[in-house]
């Protein structure tokens, strides 16, 4: 727990509300999706809050994710089970072909991922509503998260993923103390067995959206940029989409912030960046519809964006489409040449996912989408650590004649 945070404080949550139908749902008891099926948002007494909290009461906090504790839904602050949810840094990239393009480096959180910034309240929610079991599916770093935190305070939890699941990452879940289980098919067919289990009430199912609290989590990520641009908001975000949570949480914290009246109604355009192997979203869009189809033989090395159907897809596009944005798809080429790029002539490491977003800015710079002056931020999600490299085995014979000049 923040030590700068006193152990109670009163909520400023009113209430939860459908996505879809705007059914309220009351606060403060367990809930899962809406009675339609569809994801519940959490509601705040904004003018309560513009009234008793100041910006500037919130920029002289430290900057971490808890600084925005009036926008957030734990109600005791004992709650909390914390690993150090840090804000991230903005880290300038001139290799992207644009000089005001900046990756928010999600990769320094707890775990190595932005799932933390999820997992962190989902499960801070969980305790303080009483779930002693969980269980979840996941690509990988969802699943890491949710172990680390479930741990910390007790909960227990059950994770299944897809059988091609990084070594690393299954190891992870396992070494932070959850039951993990490899299965042979994709994260939604692995979200099939978590439902399965929640109906026969084995578990709490903590699949994406499934409950309300991940979206909160994920919506710091867009008070943070509002803080970090002096509450002006960039001109675009490529965000890497699979669930969508974080794109969905960052435009909700953007209409907030403009009802508390610390920004204005200007919005950066939303770019949702999928692989051209599994691009439910990206299809839809082109469609002009609302709701994404499940994409078939999902394929790409960008696995925590191989999402072949996502509960929240209208979310999704409605933020997309109200931004003035697009639904971008490029392929594992061009994720694999930025990811490379990136590391070798600017020293970041990206996550394939975030190699992804720097493959959409190029097209969108080469079709006119954006412009070299335009303020565009990429999101890497996670650390490039935990993914495969590029073998390099040059070695040199500390016994033998060393050809200096050759090094």
């Amino acid at each position: 727990m923040n030590p700068n945070l006193s152990t109670d404080r009163a909520t400023f949550v009113t209430h939860l509300e459908c996505s879809m139908t705007g059914e309220r749902f009351e606060a403060d008891r367990l809930h899962g999706l809406s009675n339609v099926g569809r994801p519940l948002l959490v509601r705040y007494d904004l003018d309560m809050v513009r009234a008793t909290t100041p910006r500037a009461l919130v920029e002289a906090r430290p900057t971490d994710l808890w600084r925005w504790r009036e926008l957030l839904p734990v109600r005791h602050t004992d709650n909390i089970v914390s690993l150090g949810e840090i804000e991230t840094p903005l880290i300038p990239i001139p290799v992207a072909g644009g000089p005001r393009v900046l990756v928010k480096d999600e990769g320094r959180l707890p775990t190595g991922s932005f799932k933390a910034r999820g997992l962190v309240m989902a499960v801070s929610m969980a305790k303080e509503l009483g779930v002693k079991r969980i269980a979840m599916p996941t690509n990988g770093n969802a699943g890491a998260a949710l172990a680390a935190y479930a741990t910390r305070c007790g909960i227990e939890t059950i994770v299944f993923c897809p059988d091609d699941t990084p070594e690393i990452n299954v190891r992870e879940i396992a070494l932070q103390g959850a039951r993990v289980y490899r299965v042979n098919g994709l994260i939604d067919d692995c979200g099939a067995i978590v439902a399965k289990g929640a109906a026969e009430g084995r578990w709490f199912d903590f699949s994406t959206l499934k409950e309300p609290y991940r979206i909160e989590g994920k919506k710091t990520m867009g008070l943070e940029l509002a803080a970090q641009f002096h509450w002006k908001l960039p001109d675009a975000i490529f965000y890497p989409t699979g669930g969508g949570t974080g794109l969905i949480g960052m435009w909700k914290a953007f209409d907030e912030l403009e009802k508390l009246g610390w920004i204005g109604p200007e919005r950066p355009r939303m770019y949702a960046v999928q692989s051209s192997g599994c691009a439910p979203i990206v299809r839809a869009f082109e469609a002009g519809e609302e709701h994404a189809e499940r994409w078939e033989d999902a394929a790409t090395i960008a696995a925590g964006i191989r999402v072949p159907r996502a509960v929240g897809d209208f979310l999704i596009l409605r933020a997309v489409r109200e931004s003035g944005g697009k639904a971008l798809a490029v392929g594992d080429p061009a994720i694999i040449k930025a990811v490379e790029q990136c590391a070798r002539k600017e020293g970041l490491l990206l996550c394939p996912e975030g190699g992804a977003t720097l493959a959409a800015y190029r097209q969108a710079l080469n079709t006119g989408l954006v412009d070299e002056d335009e303020t565009a931020v990429l999101f890497n999600c996670a650390t490039g650590l935990k993914y495969p490299m590029p073998a390099a085995n040059d070695a040199i014979d500390k016994d033998g004649l060393i050809d200096f000049d050759s090094l």
